[in-house]
């Protein structure tokens, strides 16, 4: 299916006059959130399905736009007609975070009261600061529950702080190649790219609107540091190896471009520093950092878990070493122990944490499968009762003990 047969999709706005208060102790009044939708609401509005996105994504999970056909959404192999999350059935959601520099407030907006950019004043946020603010979107819009609320990575934090915060407003969870927090090693990733963004000298203590300038040059190494870390070393090995540039044979002992991969990192990095916001980088590095459920309860994700009430979804893949399966492994377990039904798949691919945005047909073949049960609860197929259509992944009983967790654990290889 192409992303043409979706037509072309229309970016809306909304804005909340109703003061918004943060975990920080901070508030934020007077803000608007971008989205999209794909598909129709039934008559029951139980159909709808939430996307979260990640890092440097935004409201644009699928589709074009007419005045930008080539723009086509970060997800469109996933959400669509006939697609793994079908628009035939769901009506999807997505939702660009406060914070971000695609439309919603965030650092790159302009204070309304002193008509200059919040910059670094604008506060900082946590995963449940989103979700906040996207349960107040779905209440505008009539939604009081979702049939699903899905993401990858960072929106898989979302997804699972939704079952917490809202475990009646979702009947099913999917968390992909996601964790229940950073480790350390991943939060000191996050530190060096800030590091590199702060201590550009263009980065003007993040007032850099004002001089007319972009730290392009934080903004590149941090995205050169986050891109490596999201793909995994044989498949960067198969596609640069260590060869040179083609205007190359030969070493030419400098510090420019001499190998592939270089050219590549600089050519991504340079792209993404041309349309990011340094400020917007930052913030969502530290919004990753924060995710912690567990903590509030001593460290103990299943106790974190014990309000949700959802189906879940879990998937995690075998290359991906910045969210590896044990975390994902760890989110079942917690799962399991409050006797929930939780579906767990493991997909043995090459392709590091960006799997999750790949087309890889098991990948795709084990969310469609779950959505055709999704579909099925809700009633998004026509005159289907609720239960678990013939061949979908099985699901763990509530009454199953965490002993059964291989049971109904699915390694796709």
């Amino acid at each position: 299916m192409s992303s043409a047969e979706l037509g072309f999709v229309l970016e809306r706005r909304m804005r909340f006059e109703r003061p918004l208060a943060l975990a920080s102790g901070a508030s934020l009044a007077g803000y608007e959130l971008v989205y999209e939708t794909y598909g129709e609401l039934n008559a029951d509005r139980s159909n709808a399905v939430l996307i979260c996105h990640a890092l440097n994504a935004s409201h644009h999970v699928a589709g074009v736009y007419a005045h930008e056909p080539s723009n086509r959404g970060w997800w469109d192999n996933m959400v669509g007609p006939g697609k793994a999350v079908d628009t035939n059935r769901f009506f999807v959601l997505g939702v660009n975070n406060l914070g971000s520099c695609f439309g919603s407030t965030g650092p790159k907006s302009r204070h309304e009261v002193s008509g200059r950019r919040w910059g670094p004043d604008f506060p900082l946020l946590t995963v449940e600061d989103w979700v906040r603010a996207q349960a107040r979107l779905a209440d505008a819009l009539g939604i009081e529950r979702f049939a699903a609320v899905m993401g990858g990575s960072l929106g898989g934090m979302q997804a699972l702080a939704w079952s917490t915060l809202y475990p009646e407003r979702l009947a099913h969870c999917v968390v992909i190649a996601s964790t229940p927090k950073l480790s350390a090693q991943n939060i000191a990733f996050n530190e060096v790219a800030r590091r590199a963004i702060l201590t550009d000298p263009e980065f003007h203590g993040g007032r850099f609107y004002d001089f007319g300038v972009t730290p392009r040059r934080g903004l590149m190494v941090a995205r050169m540091i986050g891109h490596i870390t999201y793909q995994a070393g044989d498949v960067m090995a198969e596609r640069f190896g260590r060869e040179l540039t083609r205007q190359r044979s030969q070493y030419d002992f400098t510090y420019d471009i001499e190998f592939q991969i270089e050219s590549y990192l600089r050519h991504q990095s340079d792209k993404f520093s041309q349309y990011f916001d340094a400020n917007t980088y930052l913030l969502i590095t530290r919004v990753l950092d924060y995710f912690d459920p567990a903590a509030a309860h001593g460290g103990d994700l299943s106790a974190a878990l014990a309000s949700a009430r959802a189906d879940f979804l879990v998937i995690s893949f075998t290359s991906d070493w910045r969210f590896p399966p044990d975390r994902s492994r760890e989110i079942v377990q917690a799962l399991l122990a409050n006797r929930l039904r939780v579906s767990y798949g493991e997909i043995d691919a090459p392709h590091g944490h960006d799997a999750f945005l790949l087309d890889d047909v098991r990948y795709h073949a084990l969310v469609r499968s779950y959505f055709e049960r999704v579909a099925r609860t809700v009633g998004a197929l026509p005159g289907a009762p609720p239960g678990v259509l013939p061949g979908a992944l099985p699901s763990a009983p509530p009454s199953a003990p965490p002993s059964v967790q291989n049971a109904f654990a699915e390694r796709l290889s």
